[in-house]
């Protein structure tokens, strides 16, 4: 049963090789993609905190579509994401999110280049700290942010996650070409 405030996160384990991670949505979209192989404590705790009081219910039936979708990308059969998205977040966050969506499939940007690209060229850091807070891994692709010289960044999905979706993007683009 939902309420206005209290949505029902409905939750899934997605398996694709040796990735194992949640991802929950309420009735209007994708909430929430997690790290590899972290335990169900990484989305209790955030949903804690962004979805106070709402209740998570195991429903993979609910979560099928965001699942293929993501299933798909990781096969290299899919390179954007038509499922809806249930963002949760202030309106600095969601213009930095959006902006991340409009990264290319197999390209990256700096940091400063995703200031830029919402006008806040000072904002470099709090750039870096919304994308942290993005709380739909590889479906927002903030993997696809690295530093300024191209060394790879902190990932909330962990280095070796990152590494693993830019590798496969980097592939997949050159195998099209």
């Amino acid at each position: 049963m939902e309420t206005k405030n209290k949505p029902t996160l409905y939750w899934s384990l997605l398996k694709f090789k040796e990735l194992n991670f949640y991802i929950a949505s309420t009735s209007k979209g994708l909430v929430f993609v997690g790290s590899q192989n972290k335990p169900f404590e990484e989305l209790s705790e955030w949903a804690k905190k962004r979805f106070q009081g709402s209740s998570l219910v195991e429903n993979d039936e609910k979560l099928e579509p965001y699942a293929v979708e993501l299933t798909q990308y990781l096969e290299r059969k899919r390179k954007t994401f038509t499922v809806p998205f249930d963002y949760n977040g202030t309106a600095f966050q969601l213009a930095v999110w959006n902006a991340l969506c409009e990264i290319p499939y197999g390209q990256t940007k700096s940091y400063s280049d995703i200031a830029n690209d919402i006008n806040k060229l000072a904002a470099v850091r709090a750039v870096g700290a919304a994308i942290g807070a993005n709380p739909v891994l590889i479906t927002v692709p903030c993997h696809r942010v690295v530093g300024k010289d191209g060394s790879l960044t902190g990932y909330r999905g962990g280095l070796e996650m990152k590494t693993l979706l830019l590798d496969l993007e980097r592939q997949t683009s050159s195998n099209d070409e």
